[in-house]
């Protein structure tokens, strides 16, 4: 009986275009799980379109395997939830038990075990729930939001691929300007860089932009100070923004001046093993396959303790998302799927190199976000 009642309510939810959140409603039902509360922002965006920061306050989807879900938000971001879904927002003043407040609207239902991110719910929020909700115990709902991101449909594609535009943008202002004169720091071409960007309506990057000069780029994650860029020296930009929710992430390594006989010997090795791995994606190959295609070039020139890092990671509504290319796990690549490519080669004390496009899979092979040369750019 409950299984038909929950098939009656899936029915009504994908009227409504509810898909995403029926999909979690089934599989609760599937494993006799009685609800969810997720709290990753990014995730209650991707699901139900309501996009905020609650900062300190609490932020929570509940998704039931037999009743419509309720979204719990702070009281001031009710209205602006509201807009954006179909079914009842719960709000809570500063002053009020944000917990007791979930369970008053609870009332009647045996609540034993709740799906939540394992990633994202902290110890206070795990011990906020179990302070209202008896012998509760928790289940990982991780590996099936990562699966339901994982494939992007032709609308998210179109709204990366504008972000990709973007990022290609920040590259051609950054480049020109480091060039535009002498002892530019990094710190200067990072702010010509993000203020361009926001006169163009952008108004967030993706993460810190990274402008890191010679020696100083050896340093994978890298932070750009007031350091002056160097001349007949390598200069990487790392860099990517948000536009309409979704990321763009890209690295090119340029050289100020004439490049040393050996700075461009890495930059060729880095640009050959990227270019291989990028070529060689399609459905049905593997992220560790991918990973070594870059790793046996870098390897074979004699570099390959240089190469430090992972691949690729998965890109989205996150700047680094599921999967990893050349992580722990392993998967295999399918149309629809968005990842970087980005091996590098990091001698401590010499150079750095890495050279970064972000992909779409597509039937056959795949096509990337940003189209800036790929080619050692001197300046």
């Amino acid at each position: 009986m409950t299984y038909f009642c929950m098939v009656i309510y899936v029915t009504k939810w994908q009227n409504r275009d509810m898909t995403k959140l029926t999909e979690i409603a089934t599989y609760l039902g599937k494993e006799n799980w009685d609800m969810t509360f997720i709290t990753n922002p990014t995730t209650v965006n991707y699901l139900t379109g309501f996009a905020m920061d609650p900062h300190e306050r609490i932020l929570g989807l509940m998704i039931f395997p037999d009743r419509e879900p309720l979204l719990f938000t702070p009281e001031l971001e009710v209205e602006k939830a509201k807009a954006h879904v179909n079914f009842d927002v719960i709000g809570y003043a500063d002053s009020e038990n944000p917990w007791a407040k979930i369970k008053s609207h609870l009332v009647g239902r045996q609540i034993k075990t709740i799906a939540v991110e394992y990633d994202h719910l902290i110890l206070s929020k795990s011990d906020g729930l179990k302070s209202v909700f008896d012998g509760i115990s928790f289940n990982n709902l991780t590996p099936l939001i990562n699966r339901m991101r994982l494939i992007k449909s032709e609308d998210e594609i179109q709204k990366m691929i504008v972000a990709g535009e973007y990022a290609d943008r920040c590259f051609d202002i950054g480049f020109r300007f480091a060039a535009s004169e002498s002892g530019l720091t990094e710190m200067d071409v990072v702010a010509k860089i993000e203020f361009e960007m926001k006169r163009q309506g952008i108004s967030e990057m993706s993460f810190d932009t990274m402008v890191l000069t010679g020696a100083r780029a050896a340093n994978p994650h890298g932070v750009p100070e007031a350091v002056t860029i160097q001349q007949n020296k390598l200069l990487l930009f790392d860099l990517g923004v948000m536009s309409n929710g979704y990321a763009s992430d890209a690295s090119r390594t340029i050289s100020i001046g004439q490049p040393s006989d050996f700075d461009r010997k890495i930059y060729e090795i880095t640009r050959e093993a990227q270019q291989a791995a990028f070529d060689f994606v399609k459905p049905g190959v593997t992220a560790f396959e991918v990973d070594k295609v870059a790793r046996d070039v870098i390897t074979k020139a004699g570099y390959g303790e240089y190469f430090t890092h992972r691949t690729g990671h998965g890109i989205g509504m996150d700047v680094h998302e599921f999967p990893s290319i050349g992580g722990s796990e392993d998967i295999t690549i399918e149309k629809g799927m968005c990842f970087s490519i980005e091996p590098g080669i990091y001698i401590p004390n010499q150079v750095g190199v890495r050279i970064e496009d972000c992909l779409y899979v597509t039937e056959t092979g795949a096509k990337s976000f940003t189209q800036t040369s790929k080619d050692l750019l001197i300046f």
